[in-house]
């Protein structure tokens, strides 16, 4: 089993596909909290060199909040991150699998919620 959802942008630029899977984001009614450029920080911290290579991590603040109200600690889960990453040929897209990750805790309202979130994380990744 997977444990994110997929999508490969051919021939794609790697800020170009940053700022279309920002707008995505966006438009499914994600915002992003955080931000790592590996890349830069495997260069910085270890003086080692790497294809692009980002991590977004992307917040749904309603689905978040409903969550969290059904599981307090979800919270070391969040937020569903979405990496950038430079393969050859294109950029390769992934979003974390909400379903998938949240499988250990045994909650089935929060599964159900898990599901939701993993529809509008496929919708994101396609509309990319």
């Amino acid at each position: 089993m997977s444990y994110t959802i997929n999508r490969i942008i051919k021939d794609a630029d790697f800020e170009d596909t940053d700022k279309r899977t920002r707008k995505a984001l966006t438009d499914h009614g994600f915002g992003v909290l955080t931000e790592i450029d590996v890349k830069a920080t495997m260069k910085k911290k270890l003086d080692k060199d790497m294809s692009g290579y980002r991590i977004l991590g992307a917040c749904n603040p309603a689905m978040a909040w409903e969550a969290i109200g059904l599981e307090p600690r979800v919270g070391a889960m969040l937020p569903c991150n979405v990496i950038l990453r430079e393969v050859s040929g294109g950029i390769e897209v992934n979003a974390v699998d909400p379903v998938v990750s949240m499988a250990a805790i045994d909650n089935e309202e929060l599964k159900q919620v898990a599901g939701e979130v993993r529809e509008m994380l496929c919708d994101v990744v396609e509309s990319i």
